[in-house]
């Protein structure tokens, strides 16, 4: 099934696992520059649901090279990965539609990039799991495309997230 991308989801699953640890760093290092109400809104609706989607990536590669690995385990694992960050941008993507009284509305490419794409990314996956189990031929190049599309929409995620964060650290603290 997986055998032949081994490789190919050893390097996404590092760059998952990299990409998680850095985000941690990001936010350590801004950390009490924002009003914590604030802070704990935005690590919900932008934050929860990139780190979500690289725990996808890194989940569905571990499974893809664990040498004890079953059709079965493999199956599960990404149809509940899959599930669990469908429901995670679906509630982005409410959230993001319901913003808080008072709060900066998020910007207009926000939901298509951290709601909507990746909730069709995610549903893709769902479908591409149950063809998995449906021993269709095309499922194992749909999920590794898939999670490489999640992988570079992460990328570019974290990177809006650090450029967000990083210029009002000083015009907080002031």
């Amino acid at each position: 099934m997986f055998y032949s991308w081994e490789s190919f989801y050893v390097i996404l699953g590092s760059a998952a696992a990299g990409l998680i640890g850095l985000l941690f760093v990001v936010v350590t290092l801004t950390g009490g520059s924002r009003d914590r109400s604030r802070t704990l809104r935005a690590v919900s609706i932008y934050m929860t649901p990139t780190v979500v989607n690289f725990a996808l990536v890194l989940s569905t590669s571990a499974v893809a090279v664990a040498p004890f690995r079953t059709p079965m385990m493999t199956e599960l694992v990404l149809g509940i990965g899959g599930l669990v960050a469908l429901a995670n941008a679906s509630w982005a993507c409410v959230a993001m539609r319901n913003p808080t009284p008072g709060a900066e509305p998020p910007h207009w490419t926000d939901f298509w990039l951290y709601g909507l794409t990746p909730l069709a990314i995610c549903l893709a996956l769902v479908i591409s799991d149950i063809a998995l189990w449906a021993t269709a031929g095309w499922a194992a190049t749909a999920i590794a495309l898939l999670m490489l599309g999640l992988l570079l929409l992460g990328i570019r995620n974290a990177w809006d997230l650090v450029t967000w964060m990083a210029p009002q650290r000083g015009a907080d603290a002031s």
